[in-house]
């Protein structure tokens, strides 16, 4: 597996995984902001997220406050 590569556009807040070369066959929506692209095998070769600002945001505060609560019931249990 090639290495994964990441490319921010800072003027369109858009951000753009390349999971392995080669060419894009189709994609696929799996959000409003969220687009992952298919070889023509079917197979993954990358993301784009759009607001991509927001998005980490929010999915960083997420995963830092289900964390949390985990730590804080493994204390209290």
């Amino acid at each position: 597996m090639n290495k994964t590569k990441v490319q921010y556009f800072e003027q369109e807040d858009v951000l753009h995984l390349v999971i392995a070369d080669g060419p894009e066959s189709r994609s696929l929506e799996l959000s409003p902001n969220i687009t992952m692209e298919l070889n023509d095998r079917n197979e993954l070769i990358g993301v784009e997220i759009l607001h991509a600002s927001a998005f980490l945001r929010d999915a960083v505060l997420e995963s830092i406050q289900a964390r949390t609560l985990q730590l804080i019931e493994a204390e209290t249990g």
